[in-house]
């Protein structure tokens, strides 16, 4: 298995203030592995709220989580203040593969990066549904060209 490359904040267009909070820590003294997964997934979302539109609560479609993982380099730890980089990697007919770091505010390494995958769904049905408009177009928004597409 080849290490992964640690990224650098500067590889992100979008970057949001994440707070550590106190039960984020585990009995290490670190916030423990799955409040990344947290992190990721507010990110993600706070990101389409905000930027592309998405009704959570009433809207037609829905994203649903259909895989994650994680790679780590370097401890956080409540009350570190943090930053989350996001970046979409892959944007299908109804899915999107988001790219995301937590990096120590003030550190330009990521103390952690990982790969999140939305497939977009009728809410209803939650069959497949194309992602289109305004959602669309923030997503190609903030994509990034990767090592196989060059």
């Amino acid at each position: 298995m080849s290490k992964a490359q640690q990224n650098q904040l500067s590889d992100y267009p979008i970057s949001i203030p994440i707070d550590t909070r106190w039960h984020d820590n585990d009995i290490y003294g670190h916030v423990n592995n799955v409040v990344y997964y947290s992190y990721f997934d507010s990110l993600v979302n706070r990101f389409l709220i905000e930027h592309a539109g998405l009704d959570i609560h009433h809207g037609q479609q829905i994203g649903l989580m259909v895989s994650s993982q994680c790679n780590y380099f370097d401890s956080v730890a409540f009350p570190d203040a943090l930053i989350g980089g996001l970046r979409v990697t892959r944007l299908g007919n109804s899915s999107v593969e988001y790219d995301l770091a937590i990096f120590k505010q003030g550190q330009q390494s990521a103390s952690a990066q990982g790969r999140l995958t939305h497939v977009f769904v009728d809410r209803h049905t939650q069959k497949p549904k194309a992602i289109e408009g305004r959602l669309r177009e923030t997503l190609q928004s903030i994509m990034i060209q990767t090592d196989a597409e060059q």
